[in-house]
């Protein structure tokens, strides 16, 4: 009877494998790890979130149109975007709770401007000055990657 034999490669691979996906579930995760970044008291400033991605434009929420989510409160340009984001905050809420997404790149917090941002692969940035959005442009990938691997430590 020929019993069948681990291939000590594959198991390996398998593994690494295996460990690359949770990292990058963790990575994600903790995106969203603490409250949103505050600009007066609001999440964004009180920009619409959804508006970024809608009307690809930075546009002032109202009050009218709020939700609470991540211990912040959330302003909306409309009933209609309040509602998508409440459908699915993730996909609208900016990446690093908030924070200047090159800041994060370098291990350190500062706020981020919710009238210097983009959207990358479906997810929204901001970041602290036009300056600094500059030297964002040079290497976005680069930036995000760096960002998703020190984020965990800069917001415990």
């Amino acid at each position: 009877m020929n019993t069948p034999r681990l291939n000590r490669r594959a198991l390996l691979q398998g593994g690494a494998f295996l460990a690359l996906a949770l990292t990058m579930t963790l990575v994600w995760q903790t995106a969203y790890a603490g409250p949103q970044n505050l600009i007066r008291g609001l999440a964004i400033g009180g920009y619409d979130a959804v508006a970024y991605f809608d009307a690809n434009d930075a546009i002032r929420g109202d009050e009218r149109y709020s939700h609470d989510w991540n211990g912040a409160t959330w302003h909306f340009a409309s009933a209609a975007n309040r509602d998508a984001f409440a459908a699915d905050p993730h996909a609208y809420a900016p990446q690093y709770d908030g924070y200047c997404a090159w800041a994060a790149a370098r291990s350190y917090k500062a706020n981020g401007d919710p009238e210097v941002w983009d959207i990358v692969d479906g997810r929204l940035y901001l970041n602290y000055s036009r300056g600094v959005q500059r030297r964002w442009e040079q290497d976005i990938p680069g930036f995000i990657a760096q960002a998703d691997a020190a984020w965990p430590s800069v917001n415990p």
